[in-house]
C-alpha cells in the first residue's frame, strides 16, 4: 500500500466517537486510513502506567508505524467515557500527560491529544511534533 497514508488512533472502544475521531483524523492529517486501537479507558490505563496494557498498546502502534507508514499517532478520550468515569479535566490531564510518555516512546510520528466533547466534536488539547534530527 505505498501510496496510502495512515494515522494511528488509541481510543476508547465507545462507538459514538469513531466516527468523528476517524474523519477528524482523515481530514486534519490528510491521510487516507485510520488505524484504531481501542479499549475502555484507555487515558486511565496509560497514565496510570500498568505495564502489562501499556507494552500491548506499544506494540500495536509499532505495528501500525511498521506495516503502514503511520505517521501521525493521536491519542482519545471523550466525553460521557464509561471506562474511565472522571470529569472532562481530567480527562484532558490524562491525555497531556499520554502525549509526553507517548514522545517517550521514542517513535518517529507527530502525537496528538484529542478531547471529544458532548456534541461529538474533535477538540486538540495536547501535541508534540516528531523530533527531528540536527
Amino acid at each position: 500500500m505505498p501510496n496510502n497514508k495512515f494515522a494511528t488512533v488509541i481510543t476508547c472502544m465507545d462507538g459514538r466517537i469513531q466516527l468523528p475521531v476517524n474523519e477528524w483524523i482523515r481530514k486534519t492529517f490528510n491521510v487516507d486510513y485510520v488505524d484504531t486501537i481501542t479499549m475502555p479507558g484507555p487515558n486511565k490505563v496509560m497514565a496510570k502506567g500498568y505495564f502489562g496494557e501499556m507494552d500491548s498498546i506499544r506494540q500495536k502502534v509499532r505495528i501500525s508505524i511498521k506495516a503502514h507508514g503511520s505517521s501521525v499517532l493521536a491519542i482519545v478520550g471523550h466525553y460521557d467515557c464509561a471506562g474511565n468515569p472522571v470529569s472532562k479535566e481530567e480527562i484532558v490531564k490524562q491525555i497531556q500527560t499520554n502525549v509526553i510518555r507517548i514522545k517517550d516512546w521514542g517513535l518517529p510520528v507527530d502525537v496528538v491529544g484529542l478531547w471529544v466533547n458532548d456534541r461529538w466534536e474533535v477538540e486538540t488539547v495536547a501535541e508534540c511534533k516528531r523530533r527531528t534530527a540536527g
